[in-house]
């Protein structure tokens, strides 16, 4: 690859997750201490991400892949996307903050696919030259979280009060514009089909592999894939409140530990999964869930602060271990004929599907452990995730038989 592709592609990279971690982090602290938004209206804006992803296959399947260059369409949404997250930044209310970030997540979810498919355009070897270009998206976030915490001080708890958090919407806003134009100067991307060629629904949303699930393996791992989104949503609904409210300092910037321990374990991933196998690798994901949840509800912001920084830090194992495995998984067990088909699906269950779930759970929990002063039992709200994780640890025990990446037993 041209040093040239390398560097516009890593920029693109560093600005699409620099532009989301910009505002999602610090969601549900700006919606509670600065629009007043309760558990169930929280849980709604989340939810966004979850109507975004269901919606996303369909932009792509029905328009960037049959007639317009991948870049354009890139390029496009941003733009869109900046002047959302401007009206989301001049919102005073959840009324009207609403309908700005529901139709932003729907134009925002699709460029996740399209950076991917800008960046695969342009390799020889996918394999080996996309993780050089993607680790840029996760450093794009983390500087957007020591931004806020440690350059803006936005998410301290007196800025807090002041309403300072609104500031990410218009930071993210100029990242979308820098972006948007950047796209326009993108390698050219072409459609993959041509103009007369028809998609069906059934395969723009990956439904073409469920016969997988013919598979006791892959239909136990389908299952608990939407299952553990439920605790993942607390995490990301929570999360930032949560240590927000109890006092933690500079909590987004301490919440990037997360996504340095992501790319740390993305590297010891490929070891691990080889020499233990695919029911090794996936449980060990799944208990890190248990524990992460148990840590949260048992620190706090003194002399257990070390067990919330751990908690945070196991978001490598949790994501990575889980997740990521499971996409490897799914490739290996897809064969040549479906294995886009098996991704969208997965995506589907888990990011549409099990995340959407997750959110209104989440919201609910919230609402009902909110104590009469405004702040939250949040131990109790914390073990219910973790004792959600715990169930599901033993189902996927006694069901799932052991498997090599390959699909043989092992």
């Amino acid at each position: 690859m041209k040093t040239g592709t390398y560097i516009q592609l890593s920029a693109m990279m560093f600005l699409e997750f620099f532009i989301w971690g910009a505002w999602f982090v610090t969601l549900g602290t700006f919606l509670g201490a600065n629009l007043g938004a309760s558990g169930a209206q929280t849980a709604a804006a989340f939810s966004t991400q979850s109507f975004g992803a269901i919606i996303a296959p369909f932009i792509i399947g029905l328009i960037a892949d049959k007639y317009f260059n991948a870049e354009r369409i890139l390029g496009i949404l941003h733009l869109c996307g900046a002047g959302l997250m401007y009206l989301m930044f001049k919102s005073d209310n959840f009324a009207a903050f609403y309908p700005y970030v529901f139709i932003y997540m729907v134009l925002y979810m699709p460029t996740l696919a399209l950076v991917n498919s800008v960046s695969f355009n342009q390799m020889k070897d996918p394999a080996k030259e996309f993780s050089v270009i993607r680790v840029w998206g996760t450093v794009g976030w983390i500087v957007a979280g020591l931004a806020i915490s440690y350059a803006f001080l936005w998410d301290s708890k007196g800025n807090v009060e002041a309403g300072m958090l609104k500031n990410t919407f218009l930071m993210a806003s100029i990242a979308s514009l820098v972006l948007g134009v950047l796209s326009f100067f993108l390698p050219a991307t072409p459609p993959k089909r041509t103009k007369g060629e028809k998609m069906k629904v059934s395969e723009m949303l990956g439904l073409d592999a469920l016969q997988l699930l013919k598979d006791r393996n892959f239909a136990i791992f389908f299952i608990s894939s939407i299952l553990i989104c439920i605790p993942l949503a607390f995490y990301y609904q929570n999360a930032n409140p949560f240590l927000s409210e109890i006092g933690v300092t500079n909590p987004t910037g301490k919440m990037t530990i997360g996504q340095i321990s992501e790319v740390l374990f993305m590297l010891l991933l490929p070891i691990f999964f080889k020499r233990y196998g695919i029911k090794k690798t996936l449980l060990v994901g799944m208990l890190a869930w248990v524990l992460r949840y148990a840590l949260f509800a048992f620190g706090d912001a003194g002399g257990g602060l070390y067990m919330l920084l751990l908690g945070i830090a196991l978001h490598g194992i949790c994501y990575d271990f889980f997740f990521v495995s499971g996409q490897i998984y799914t490739d290996s067990k897809a064969g040549e004929k479906y294995k886009s088909a098996a991704q969208g699906l997965i995506t589907l269950a888990t990011y549409g599907v099990g995340m959407l779930i997750g959110f209104w759970v989440a919201g609910l929990v919230s609402d009902a452990y909110l104590l009469a002063d405004g702040s939250h039992a949040w131990r109790n709200i914390w073990l219910i995730p973790s004792g959600i994780a715990a169930v599901i640890v033993v189902i996927f025990v006694v069901a799932f038989k052991g498997e090599r990446a390959g699909g043989a037993k092992g």
